[in-house]
């Protein structure tokens, strides 16, 4: 099997700088959902309710995508471009772990919770529960991807891999 062409260190520093801005988006978008569910929580105030959960979806439906492809595709380019490799590693497959888990609750969970607090026929349905849960697993997600990338624990398999 032929291997790839690595790509030059230029190439490399300008990957992982697209990266880390797609990853810093992705965490900006999430500190302003643990605000905007908070705020929600607590709010008496049907259109203060109403407003957060439009303003979560948008964000859903926008930044949280747009975030977690660029993060998840940048990714993957750098381990397959690089002598990371996709599977040589043990903190870069369990960032390929939580990178699925925060596809699925991004795309999926915060997307349709929010969907459902919006879907008001003339009130407006509530799922709180839910959507604290998703934003605490992509939180944790994010942060514990966060640390891997700076402390890289677990070192190279034994077995060879791609």
């Amino acid at each position: 099997m032929e291997r790839l062409k690595k790509i030059t260190l230029q190439q490399r520093r300008i990957l992982l700088l697209l990266h880390i801005l797609f990853a810093a988006i992705m965490f900006g978008v999430q500190v302003a959902f643990i605000i905007l569910a908070l705020t929600a929580s607590v709010t008496d105030d049907a259109a203060m309710l109403k407003s957060c959960y439009t303003i979560m979806h948008l964000l859903a439906d926008s930044s949280v995508r747009a975030s977690t492809i660029g993060t998840a595709v940048t990714g993957i380019a750098l381990s397959v471009l690089t002598s990371w490799g996709l599977f040589r590693y043990y903190w870069v497959i369990a960032k390929e772990v939580l990178t699925l888990l925060a596809i699925g609750i991004g795309f999926i969970g915060l997307y349709e919770w929010t969907l459902r607090g919006l879907d008001d026929n003339g009130s407006l349905t509530v799922h709180h529960t839910w959507l604290m849960i998703g934003i605490a697993l992509q939180t944790i997600s994010i942060i514990v991807m966060y640390i891997l990338s700076v402390w890289k624990p677990g070192g190279k398999r034994k077995t060879p891999a791609l």
